[in-house]
């Protein structure tokens, strides 16, 4: 009796937060000894089958895997908290930084065009994020959508390169920070940084950078209301500063530099589009605050499409006001609307212009080292990564490992690499995720496991094939041939058949109660068709290395995170089972 008495004590006594066991890290039977692990490995191939087969469900995912965390994320965000927060984690570096290197680079004045097209790509893609929030309102955003929807593999997929778009955004935006803050001191972008004799985009060290992301990590560890709060006065400041340069651009416009206003012809301009989408990345960030919302169903539409609209106006207003102001071929691609002003007499307006983007990208790397914490503590709970990472500390009610995981990581990158060769990585990555995010709301409108007849089933997967395949045959043409038009006439007609198909020969098995994706199938099918369009407009170097980081991920993925998985899942079917046979009254 006593030793049960004793058992039942130390079940209850909450455990410490501050531990790091080898059974907190790897829990799952796979790895309690060498020959479980030899085993599993032994099965990887009926293990991966089941992976990729299985789907989770919204009541597991608001439910049960919360369970991981231990103690609650704290809600106590509202719609005018998100809007906030969706101003503090776009507007930033990507604005300030990336308009001026992509106008001189690629678009010349049309880059306003390549922020309308970018817009609106993000814009289907916000419209998609908004349906999946409102019905599965938790903390891993698009890798708990896919999981229900996809499976654990394609969720797995996603989570991997949703770890490498928060390493690699941080580092970029802390990047851009040391160059606007040396632009403060009247001194040159790269004068506070390290030279080193290694490759070139790797060879100037930043310690700076490195500083800010710690700071920033460390002010969203101590409480989510109290960042709130921070992002409040932070984002005002920023729109301030927005506002004066729109109105003071517009103020010394000189329509001439409009002129010619497609240099580099309409490729420039989605080249430049497919770059700048990296200034629209970050909204997803609000989505994973969903678990600590209040109203989730009416705030995060609110909260997300409320802020993604007025950014986008912003953006374009901004892109053309520098436009105007100075020759395409005369902007400065570091700090572009600083010597922008400079160049029209107003040298004083750099260090406003200066002090602004400080201010965005600081709100940039606040609400991100928020945000992207809570996509790894979902992550973490479905034991992709060590599910040490999903603890929420029972004070502050965040989670300070998944923290401190994405900030280490991204203060190393940050360190070492360039701003050009950081977002052309991201941009590939966060395409990509959102092409996903489509096709999942696709699936989950049109399939219902256990209700959807097996012929339905083949015909959606038939058409959403259709879908990819005529995108991606529209991309290829386009960089193949950017003048040509005769591989469009194929392309875009079984795009159009194939979302025409859905919508003629399939039935929804899902309408969602509250707030619903408007024009379905066809507003989902243009996400997938726009996203993998600027996805085909990036060159090949941003290619080869997603494709190597994918491969590192596919490593990971079946030597742990499979085994990890497959065990988490069987586990709790075991424990069901159980269940059930305790309540069976005995024969």
């Amino acid at each position: 009796m006593g030793s049960v008495g004793e058992e039942i004590t130390n079940e209850t006594q909450p455990r410490s937060y501050w531990r790091w066991s080898k059974q907190d890290f790897y829990p799952e039977e796979s790895f309690q000894s060498w020959s479980n692990y030899k085993n599993a490995l032994s099965q990887t191939g009926s293990r991966f089958k089941d992976r990729l087969v299985s789907r989770s469900d919204d009541a597991n995912e608001v439910g049960e895997i919360r369970k991981e965390s231990e103690n609650d994320m704290k809600k106590c965000l509202t719609w005018w908290d998100l809007i906030w927060f969706g101003f503090g984690s776009v507007i930033g570096a990507g604005i300030f930084v990336l308009t001026g290197q992509e106008a001189h680079n690629h678009a010349g004045p049309a880059i306003v065009l390549s922020y309308v097209a970018s817009g609106i790509s993000a814009m289907l893609s916000v419209f998609c994020y908004t349906e999946f929030a409102v019905e599965i309102p938790v903390a891993g955003g698009s890798f708990a959508y896919l999981r229900v929807e996809l499976g654990d593999f394609a969720a797995f997929i996603a989570a991997g390169n949703i770890l490498l778009e928060c390493m690699v955004g941080n580092a970029a935006v802390a990047r851009a920070w040391t160059s606007y803050f040396t632009t403060l001191l009247n001194r040159h972008p790269n004068s506070l940084r390290i030279h080193t004799n290694l490759a070139d985009g790797y060879n100037l060290l930043d310690p700076i950078a490195v500083a800010v992301l710690v700071i920033a990590s460390i002010i969203a560890m101590t409480s989510t209301k109290r960042t709130s709060y921070f992002n409040w006065i932070a984002s005002a400041i920023n729109n301030i500063v927005i506002v004066f340069v729109i109105v003071a651009g517009f103020a010394h416009a000189d329509t001439s530099n409009l002129s010619p206003f497609l240099p580099h012809g309409a490729e420039g301009v989605f080249q430049a589009a497919a770059i700048v989408y990296f200034a629209y990345g970050g909204f997803d960030n609000i989505a994973t605050m969903a678990e600590e919302t209040r109203n989730p169903s009416r705030d995060i539409p609110l909260g997300l499409l409320g802020s993604m609209s007025l950014i986008t106006v912003i953006y374009c207003l901004m892109a053309l006001s520098l436009s105007m102001m100075q020759k395409y071929t005369d902007i400065d691609p570091n700090a572009a609307y600083s010597v922008a002003f400079q160049s029209v007499g107003m040298k004083w307006a750099k260090y406003l212009v200066a002090l602004g983007a400080l201010k965005g990208m600081t709100t940039v790397l606040l609400v991100g080292a928020l945000g992207q914490a809570r996509y790894i503590t979902h992550i973490a709970r479905a034991h992709m990564i060590p599910p040490w990472f999903s603890l929420v500390h029972p004070v502050t009610g965040t989670p300070i490992y998944a923290t401190l995981l994405i900030t280490i990581s991204g203060a190393c990158i940050a360190f070492f690499s360039g701003l050009d060769v950081l977002s052309n990585l991201l941009s590939v990555s966060t395409l990509f995720i959102f092409m996903m995010m489509s096709v999942a709301l696709l699936v989950r409108r049109y399939y219902a496991r256990g209700i959807t007849p097996p012929g339905d089933a083949l015909k959606l997967a038939i058409f959403l094939l259709l879908i990819i395949a005529s995108s991606m045959g529209t991309s290829a043409y386009w960089g193949l041939d950017p003048k040509g038009w005769k591989g469009y006439t194929i392309t875009i007609p079984i795009w159009v058949l194939a979302t025409l198909g859905i919508s003629v020969f399939l039935p929804q098995q899902r309408t969602p109660k509250v707030w619903a994706v408007p024009l379905v199938p066809w507003l989902p099918s243009l996400s997938i068709a726009t996203n993998l369009f600027l996805m085909g407009s990036l060159g090949a170097e941003a290619f080869i290395r997603f494709g190597i980081c994918t491969l590192v991920m596919l490593i990971y993925y079946v030597f742990v995170g499979l085994h990890a998985t497959y065990d988490l899942a069987h586990q709790k079917s075991s424990k069901v089972l159980e269940e059930e046979d305790i309540g069976k009254p005995n024969p």
